[in-house]
């Protein structure tokens, strides 16, 4: 999806906490939340740059840190009028999910073996497709938005 669309790594050695990170990749988004463009924020690094976040920042920070970004990101797109997101990541969906006070989800059509698209119960209603870090193709993000396009 990064070859196609817009792409916002996020880094958690920038200095900021995670309203701060959060702030930064949607201000590098705004041109395409404004036209209503799907694009991509996302934390996967190569191992060694995995390793010297986790050195410098300790492996639950880190992985907290990037957590309460991936929250703080899913409320302020849902607030400004998104209601369909892709989260991949266990723990990041979980984040998520509970961020957005998710309490029931409808399962919706197969996007790939193991990943359904869901809707949640509550309001806003909102399109979530939650993956695990160990399922979907690589072209999971293309497919699983295709799908819910007009």
């Amino acid at each position: 999806m990064a070859k196609t669309h817009t792409a916002v790594a996020l880094d958690p050695l920038g200095g900021g906490d995670a309203a701060a990170m959060a702030a930064m990749a949607l201000a590098a988004v705004d041109a395409d939340l404004a036209a209503g463009r799907p694009f991509v924020i996302y934390s996967t690094a190569e191992p060694a740059e995995v390793a010297a976040v986790q050195a410098r920042l300790g492996r639950e920070r880190a992985a907290t840190l990037l957590e309460e970004t991936f929250a703080a990101l899913a409320q302020a797109l849902v607030g400004r009028g998104v209601r369909r997101l892709v989260v991949a990541g266990g723990e990041t969906s979980g984040a998520v999910v509970q961020a957005l006070n998710v309490e029931a989800l409808a399962i919706g059509p197969q996007i790939d073996p193991g990943v359904p698209w869901t809707t949640s119960m509550g309001t806003p209603r909102l399109a979530l497709a939650l993956k695990s870090g160990n399922f979907g193709a690589n072209d999971f993000f293309l497919k699983s938005l295709a799908m819910l396009s007009p």
